[in-house]
């Protein structure tokens, strides 16, 4: 049997010290600040970052550089047999394309997985890669698993300023100068590649509610049989607002005890574009190979 390593990327939400515990390899994502260098739980804390936006500095995100993803790829293959490498969306970042180019390198023995996730739901992409690698499937059966079930998750996003999507130019100065005055927090969708508009919502209380409608209609439709059966993840996700987050948290579970659940900080790659104080709600499907929690 192939022996599989499984490596990710910080968008995850899965730190370093967290992956060592699970026996996954994270490369930290790169962001620039006022022009120097820093990379994701290395040297720069999500404390940090927060302080950082919120004093105005010039953010930028950026990928691992092709040096940095060969360097990975060939340690891994010192210990492995093969890697399953799982990055975020290949909509939201250029890791994968490349990831994939450097690949062909390497005899079939690196497969990078493009399943359009990010955050929690990448979170258990990983999970589950690791589970299948434990099961005895090799690195192209596992990229084709995740590959096959990438659209069986579902985020939902809302925002406490426009500030950032006004920054990053997905909304013009006047709309957000208007969404400001009327107290609009918008509430964004990733339901495959991009971060995608959703509603308007007047108002963060408001907002939730709609995420939280949004969700049961997705468990309702998209995943009813799974959801039935219970076999969905049900997840959350926030930007630097940790009270507020908690109390999320219990608002997420009270409606679905019956579900497994995860609460993770966003990624600092999607906080750089929507900003501190987001709040999210995801879910993923069990895969048909996980025997799970069954209803």
């Amino acid at each position: 049997m192939s022996k599989v390593a499984i490596l990710t990327d910080s968008n995850s939400g899965i730190t370093q010290a967290a992956g060592k515990e699970l026996g996954i390899s994270v490369l930290p994502m790169p962001f620039f600040i006022d022009g120097e260098q820093y990379y994701e739980d290395i040297n720069l804390t999500q404390e940090q970052f927060y302080k950082r936006l919120s004093e105005d500095a010039d953010i930028s995100t950026s990928q691992p550089s092709v040096g940095e993803l060969q360097d990975r790829f060939d340690e891994l293959l010192k210990e492995y047999d093969e890697v399953v490498f799982i990055p975020m969306s290949s909509g939201l970042s250029g890791t994968c394309q490349t990831a994939s180019m450097i690949a062909e390198e390497y005899d079939g023995k690196i497969c990078v997985v493009n399943n359009q996730r990010i955050s929690v739901t990448q979170r258990q992409s990983v999970m589950d890669a690791k589970m299948l690698a434990e099961k005895g499937c090799g690195a192209a059966e596992i990229k084709e698993i995740l590959e096959r079930e990438k659209m069986q998750s579902s985020i939902y996003i809302t925002l406490e300023t426009l500030k950032y999507l006004k920054k990053g130019g997905r909304i013009t100065p006047a709309a957000a100068a208007i969404g400001t005055v009327l107290r609009l927090n918008p509430v964004l969708q990733i339901q495959g590649e991009k971060l995608d508009a959703y509603a308007k919502a007047r108002g963060k209380a408001s907002a939730k509610k709609i995420m939280l409608k949004a969700m049961a209609n997705d468990m309702n439709t998209r995943f009813a049989d799974s959801f039935k059966a219970g076999r969905v993840h049900i997840e959350a996700a926030y930007a630097g607002n940790f009270e507020e987050a908690n109390e999320w948290a219990e608002m997420v579970k009270a409606e679905y005890p019956q579900l497994d659940f995860h609460m993770d900080p966003l990624s600092l790659s999607v906080a750089c574009h929507i900003g501190y104080g987001a709040i999210a709600i995801a879910c993923s499907v069990y895969l048909p190979e996980d025997e799970g929690k069954r209803a």
